[in-house]
């Protein structure tokens, strides 16, 4: 990451973007906050490079509301969702329409700025390589695996997982363990992306 990468935070909670802005600072990146979408959005378009990071539920614009409208006003930057454990499902969404990462909350400080980091890096998109080779591994489940990775990137819990398919929880914790194996991932979103990447979902 470099200076004049400027990170965006948009997050209702005064107590998280003063934690946030802290972070980002001590790493050494310019930030800039705002208490909800709608004074973010009076800033576009950007001139300089960025990374939006937001969090998913807000009173007056969601962070689904906002990715859709950066995808109407076709402002094309790196979107890293905050969300709460019960969001994950809307995390998927949020992926679906453009996000680059989700991450749950409560997270450790390097979680998030690996996950800027690799968002900077990724901005112009997934590339034909990642593509082919998401989808190498998606090849590569078994039936039943496949069918849990299905059920997570609906954003279903294990327990309602299992009562789908007819298995116990430990089970679909085995298949949810092999499949972050399988799928090399390192978390629930990067399996999710990863997923998305095979389906050409992800963008």
């Amino acid at each position: 990451m470099t200076a004049e990468n400027c990170i965006h935070v948009v997050d209702d909670d005064d107590a998280v973007r003063e934690s946030l802005a802290f972070l980002l600072e001590t790493a050494g990146l310019a930030v800039r906050t705002y208490e909800s979408p709608v004074p973010f959005l009076a800033t576009l378009p950007l001139q300089e490079p960025a990374c939006l990071v937001t969090d998913i539920r807000m009173p007056e614009m969601t962070g689904i509301d906002l990715l859709r409208r950066l995808h109407e006003i076709g402002q094309r930057l790196p979107v890293i969702v905050i969300t709460g454990h019960g969001d994950v499902p809307l995390a998927v969404e949020a992926m679906k329409l453009g996000a680059a990462d989700f991450i749950e909350k409560p997270f450790d400080d390097e979680v998030l700025l690996a996950a800027i980091r690799s968002a900077l890096e990724r901005r112009g998109g997934p590339s034909e390589a990642e593509r082919g080779a998401a989808q190498t591994r998606v090849s590569s489940l078994s039936k039943r695996e496949r069918q849990v990775l299905d059920g997570l990137v609906a954003g279903l819990p294990n327990k309602t997982i299992a009562y789908d398919l007819g298995i116990s929880p430990r089970t679909v914790e085995v298949y949810r363990a092999n499949l972050m194996t399988k799928m090399q991932a390192t978390s629930l979103s990067d399996l999710v992306r990863t997923a998305l990447l095979a389906e050409g979902l992800a963008r």
